[in-house]
């Protein structure tokens, strides 16, 4: 009778570690997949790389933590860039002495083409439109920026603590003073 229920322990142990594992690769198959885009978020919100990278496996970890607690969580996906948006505010929070980091300085000092001409247009334009998207407010931005990243309204609106109604008016508001811009 002991040996049945030595059986059955070890069978339950086995079945625990196949769900450790299984969560394991469900959060690395969702960190392989979101990423890139949670730490570009993360730079939007003005942080500098190395803190964005070191945010984003933080953000992942917590994910991990909170399904391995048995939590249920409805949309990982508005989960994670919940997550990420206040560790993000949290981390800029506390370098309020450093300037916020510019996510498009790369992409300006990458770019040159064999064209003068068209280069500066092309420039011109994009200072244009990075203007523009300064000119924003901060809800209208981080809303564009999440629905660039693939996020549906709720998602959003999970995201950033607003109806998906609202996510629904900074975008349309957004997109008007955008296309001004680029007319």
């Amino acid at each position: 009778m002991s040996s049945y229920s030595l059986g059955e322990e070890l069978a339950g142990l086995v079945g625990q570690r196949r769900a450790v594992v299984t969560l394991q690769d469900e959060v690395a198959q969702l960190f392989e997949e979101a990423r890139d885009d949670v730490y570009r978020y993360l730079l939007t919100l003005g942080l500098y790389p190395q803190e964005a990278q070191e945010a984003t496996q933080e953000v992942f970890l917590r994910l991990y933590a909170t399904l391995r607690k048995g939590e249920l969580i409805r949309s990982q996906r508005a989960w994670i860039f919940r997550v990420a948006h206040n560790l993000g505010l949290k981390i800029r929070a506390q370098k309020k002495d450093d300037e916020p980091f510019d996510a498009n300085l790369e992409a300006r000092l990458a770019g040159s083409t064999a064209d003068p001409e068209r280069s500066l247009l092309e420039r011109e334009r994009a200072l244009r439109f990075h203007a523009a998207i300064e000119a924003l407010s901060e809800q209208q931005r981080r809303c564009l920026y999440l629905r660039l990243e693939g996020l549906r309204y709720p998602e959003i609106g999970s995201a950033l603590g607003i109806s998906a109604s609202a996510v629904g008016e900074f975008l349309r508001r957004a997109i008007v003073r955008l296309k001004k811009v680029s007319l």
